[in-house]
């Protein structure tokens, strides 16, 4: 395994500035944010473009390959978490259309996963949230497969406030949920991006997740989560985390590093696990996101060699 970083935490950084900080703190790999470069989205950790995608063509693409290969470093995912199955429809299409132009951009770029989210209409059911899959889905992974580039769908449910109240913008948070999905989309094109942090609040096993999912793990994301004790006692787990899950650097929270990468060594994964930075304890200003990610740094490496 290797130990990578999404670039998102690095919003005022060129993609080579990154690089070269990255390459210089022990890290091997870079999950590269590509939201779309005119912007849009204003949510936290999300609207950075450190590729334009929308621009990238041949040359571009053996430009940016050939810089990271300088650096030492390569590209672990193209990353681009909208919600593809919004209600709005002109959203949804906006979405599903840069996510077709974020797939085209790994195979230029001979990147073999794209990161993202399912999506979801949080009014929806579960159940009717799968006919939007049903109805969405197929021809995104389709458009993957032709050009031989995987989607790895990260397990966030996408429920921190009320906006996102009652069932969160990302439908794919819990086993039974990823059971009936691939069931739905069965080839391999579309697996998980796995972040443990999500799974704590959820109180699912990470481990038993990761040996009951093993040919499904494109991607790990290395996200920590502290429970909010006093939030909790006040909110009550009716509250759907809202007010008691609080994202932390990897070692801060209640993730078994250890437990976790033990099952990703038993069951072969070699992939990269990319550290999510979303700790506002060590943000605000560079200096603070670059210690954050030294500090995961520290606490993973020692499991990873």
């Amino acid at each position: 395994m290797k130990l990578g970083l999404l670039t998102a935490a690095f919003p005022t950084l060129s993609l080579e500035e990154v690089a070269a900080w990255a390459a210089g703190n022990g890290y091997e790999a870079l999950e590269i944010a590509c939201w779309p470069a005119a912007g849009g989205e204003r949510r936290r950790y999300a609207g950075v473009s450190h590729i334009d995608v929308a621009a990238l063509d041949a040359a571009g693409a053996d430009a940016v390959r050939s810089m990271l290969r300088g650096h030492g470093l390569t590209i672990s995912a193209l990353a681009y978490y909208p919600n593809n199955l919004d209600p709005d429809p002109a959203v949804r299409q906006a979405a599903n259309d840069h996510l077709r132009a974020v797939v085209d951009a790994a195979a230029l770029l001979d990147v073999e996963v794209v990161g993202t989210f399912i999506g979801r209409d949080q009014r929806r059911s579960v159940e009717e949230s799968f006919e939007d899959v049903r109805a969405v889905w197929p021809p995104l992974v389709a458009h993957a497969r032709e050009r031989g580039v995987k989607i790895a769908i990260e397990n966030c449910p996408m429920l921190f406030s009320a906006d996102e109240w009652p069932g969160g913008r990302n439908l794919a948070y819990s086993p039974a949920i990823w059971r009936e999905l691939f069931r739905i989309l069965p080839d391999d094109t579309i697996g998980l991006n796995l972040d443990p942090s999500h799974l704590i609040w959820l109180m699912i096993d990470p481990a038993r997740v990761v040996h009951e999912f093993a040919d499904r793990i494109l991607h790990v994301h290395a996200k920590d989560l502290e429970i909010d004790r006093d939030g909790l006692y006040d909110q009550g787990t009716f509250s759907l985390g809202v007010g008691w899950q609080v994202p932390r650097l990897p070692g801060l929270g209640e993730v078994r590093w250890d437990r976790f990468l033990s099952a990703l060594w038993a069951i072969g994964y070699d992939g990269v696990v990319s550290v999510e930075h979303e700790d506002r304890r060590f943000e605000g200003d560079l200096e603070l996101v670059q210690r954050g990610f030294v500090l995961a740094r520290n606490v993973l490496r020692p499991l990873l060699v």
